[in-house]
Parts: C-alpha cells; sequence; structure tokens
C-alpha cells in the first residue's frame, strides 16, 4: 500500500538564508474504482481507508442502501514501472448490479447546471428525511470541535496538506476521523466507516470538516441522515441552499466561540 507521505528535495527561504532540505508531502494518488471489472470513476485521494471510501462514495450516489450491497471489494491489476501493485484499482461486486454510466454522478452534476436542479436530483434521491427533533448541540460544545478535529490530524501534522473530516456524537466525542488531500473524499472515507458500523443514518451524529463547506459535502451529509454540519470555512451559496432545501444545520467560520449559523438553527442550544 502507498504511503500517505512521500519526501521530496525543496529549498527551504528564510532568516538563515537558503536551505536544502526534504519536506514531507501528501501522498495524492488516483483510485479507480471499477464494478464487476468495468470502470466506474477515477477519483484523487490520498491512499489509506479506501474500503470505506468506496462504500461511502456509493453510498452517497445513491448506488447502495445498505453494506450488504457490497458483495465483495478487492484491490486488483494495477502495478508500477517496477510491476508492483500499486493499490490505487478497487473492483467491487455489487449484490444487484446496476447499469451506471462512467462518471455520471450526482456530485459532478451540478457542473453546467442550475442550482434548482442540483437540488431537485439531491431531493430525489434522499433515503432518509432529516428529522425536525432528536439532536440538539451546546454552543460549548461546537466551539470545541475545530480544536478536537485539529489535534486528530496526524498526517496533516507531517505535511501540513490534507483536508479532515469527523464524526461527533452531540456531546463532543469523536467516533472516527479521517484525512485526505480531498474534503469530498474525507467525508466518503467516514461516511463508508459509519455504514460498515451499522450507524446509517446518523440522524444522531455532526460532521465537521477543516475548510469551507460545498454543495458536495452538504449533500454527502444528507444523504447520510447526518442532521448537522459544521465547516472551519465558508459555505457555498448553493450549499445553503441545499441546507435550507433539506432541513440540515449547516454551520460555517466554526473557530472556537465564533461561528455563523446558516439554516435550521433550532438544533443549536443558544
Amino acid at each position: 500500500m502507498s504511503r500517505v507521505t512521500a519526501r521530496r528535495r525543496t529549498l527551504r527561504i528564510g532568516p538563515n538564508g537558503v536551505i536544502t532540505r526534504p519536506d514531507s508531502l501528501a501522498v495524492e494518488e488516483p483510485l479507480e474504482i471499477r464494478t464487476s471489472g468495468s470502470s466506474l470513476t477515477v477519483t484523487m485521494r490520498t491512499p489509506g481507508a479506501d474500503i470505506d471510501l468506496i462504500h461511502g462514495f456509493l453510498y452517497a450516489e445513491g448506488i447502495i442502501d445498505t453494506v450488504e450491497d457490497v458483495v465483495t471489494a478487492r484491490y486488483c491489476a494495477g502495478t508500477d514501472e517496477n510491476g508492483q501493485n500499486t493499490y490505487n484499482v478497487l473492483d467491487v461486486q455489487l449484490r444487484k448490479p446496476v447499469e451506471i454510466a462512467p462518471r455520471n454522478f450526482l456530485t459532478n452534476s451540478a457542473c453546467g447546471l442550475c442550482g434548482k436542479t442540483a437540488l431537485d436530483e439531491v431531493r430525489t434521491r434522499i433515503r432518509y428525511p432529516l428529522p425536525t427533533e432528536g439532536l440538539r448541540v451546546d454552543l460549548d460544545v461546537l466551539a470545541k470541535l475545530p480544536t478536537e478535529l485539529r489535534s486528530r490530524q496526524q498526517v496533516f501534522d507531517a505535511t501540513g496538506g490534507l483536508h479532515a473530516a469527523a464524526l461527533f456524537t452531540a456531546d463532543g466525542t469523536a467516533l472516527a476521523v479521517r484525512e485526505d488531500i480531498g474534503r469530498h473524499n474525507a467525508v466518503d472515507k467516514l461516511i463508508g466507516w459509519a455504514l460498515r458500523e451499522n450507524r446509517l443514518p446518523a440522524h444522531d451524529l455532526l460532521l465537521m470538516v477543516s475548510g469551507r463547506a460545498s454543495f458536495e459535502l452538504v449533500q454527502k451529509a444528507v444523504m447520510a441522515g447526518i442532521p448537522l454540519l459544521g465547516a472551519v470555512s465558508a459555505p457555498s451559496s448553493l450549499a445553503v441552499d441545499l441546507a435550507a432545501d433539506s432541513g440540515l444545520t449547516l454551520i460555517g467560520f466554526l473557530r472556537g466561540e465564533t461561528m455563523n449559523i446558516y439554516t435550521a438553527e433550532h438544533r443549536i442550544n443558544l
């Protein structure tokens, strides 16, 4: 399996002049996902938790409904110049084979389409509408989430180049944390973990992500039945529209005691 970090030569320019030294970088490699031998899609990701990644991706795209829908998931042919397995090709056998056009996916469907079309497409695929009652979170718990997430970013400490996502309980207990060079991959890895742990729909959990909250991250949270999404940075306009349409609580600029609550504030104990 490829490592999650790699060393490269760099020139460091600082107060002490120019220094040549190695630098640790986050690894970015393609992962081809196949179904019964046919190529489904290729995503650029940081190697690690690939099985969770494909489960989360297939679930968020509405291709599978339960963990039992995946019969097998195994690494297959894919070698480097030395003939070694790159572990960058995963073949999935589904319990019920489906006809899927390559790259015809919900997370990509907003490209070239209007916002209403994207919202309508998500609405038709939602399995578990978000409950209006249930999860409630205290402000002091929310305020601690960015620090809790950051403290668990082991690869970020070495590279400074990875996004992270975590699932928390309402009292701020971290259940799972995943890192990846793509924020959507980090969330897919989390959803895949939750699916395999029989935690979906995750009506009692909240999702915290580093970086911004895009449309696709809100879409993934809604598809997984996660009622609250917090992000360190800003949401997009379409992300807020989807959150409002779906009843998801969306929080941006969550940085300690300051935050913007964009939608469904009834889940926050103000």
